[in-house]
């Protein structure tokens, strides 16, 4: 995996200088995607040198740049590479810690609602104010721990899979950022269960199957691999957390 603080063409995923060019007096140029040429020793010969072509798609590096943003967030939800590469690569983003704890939030307060529906209590009030704050507070760190144990499924199906594409921390950090931020999907739980209907547990269910649709784009984009890989990677995720599921179920925590 190349540098993570690189810029990236959209179309092709090549290294770019530079998104644009600037001509001065207001004069802005989206940069095209050129053919770059670069040399390599070959073998242990340091007196023999290897010409590499690397071809590249000809089109501009990032036409998102012109966007308005509210285009950009449309084609993120339809999941396109190009709107990931340019999210990811391409802009400065530094709320993956503050969205993933917002997003832990509000899938704890589904689960507590759930969970409020199906338990009745006789004791006083101040007693059901704690045991109902408690109960916040424990499915928390329930989604905590399985959001944990999904991530670590995905990496260490990576690392057996291709254990030199995350050679450093900063790709490490990298992909794990884009996890984060492709877990955006999760807000989506709060307006589903506000105007709750006779759908709402398929409407949930549909909103897991775009959030690891999109954990899974961004796993594809960021180390430029196979949907297969991709998949296998996913999969792995859920395994992860599903046995930390049935570890919560036998200890006798409703989850």
């Amino acid at each position: 995996m190349e540098e993570p603080g690189a810029y990236r063409c959209i179309e092709c995923s090549r290294k770019a200088p530079e998104l644009y060019k600037d001509y001065q007096r207001g004069v802005l140029r989206i940069s095209i995607c050129v053919t770059s040429v670069s040399f390599y020793f070959a073998g242990c010969n340091l007196t023999s040198l290897s010409k590499k072509i690397l071809k590249s798609c000809q089109k501009p590096v990032d036409k998102y740049i012109e966007y308005d943003p509210v285009i950009i967030l449309i084609n993120a939800i339809l999941c396109k590479a190009q709107a990931y590469r340019h999210i990811l690569f391409n802009t400065k983003i530094n709320i993956h810690g503050k969205l993933c704890i917002f997003c832990l939030l509000c899938e704890a307060y589904i689960r507590w609602l759930q969970l409020q529906d199906s338990s009745q209590s006789t004791e006083p009030d101040d007693l059901i104010r704690y045991a109902k704050e408690w109960d916040f507070y424990r499915m928390f760190g329930i989604a905590s721990l399985e959001q944990t144990a999904f991530l670590i499924g995905i990496f260490t199906a990576l690392w057996l899979a291709r254990a030199v594409v995350l050679t450093t921390k900063a790709d490490f950090t990298f992909l794990l950022k884009a996890l984060l931020l492709s877990s955006y999907g999760k807000l989506l739980l709060i307006p589903a269960v506000i105007w709750e209907h006779d759908y709402t547990h398929l409407c949930l269910l549909l909103i897991k199957v775009f959030v690891l649709t999109s954990n899974s784009q961004a796993i594809r984009v960021t180390l430029n691999t196979s949907r297969k890989l991709c998949l296998v990677a996913i999969v792995s995720g859920l395994i992860f957390e599903n046995a930390i599921i049935s570890l919560f179920q036998r200890i006798g925590w409703n989850v």
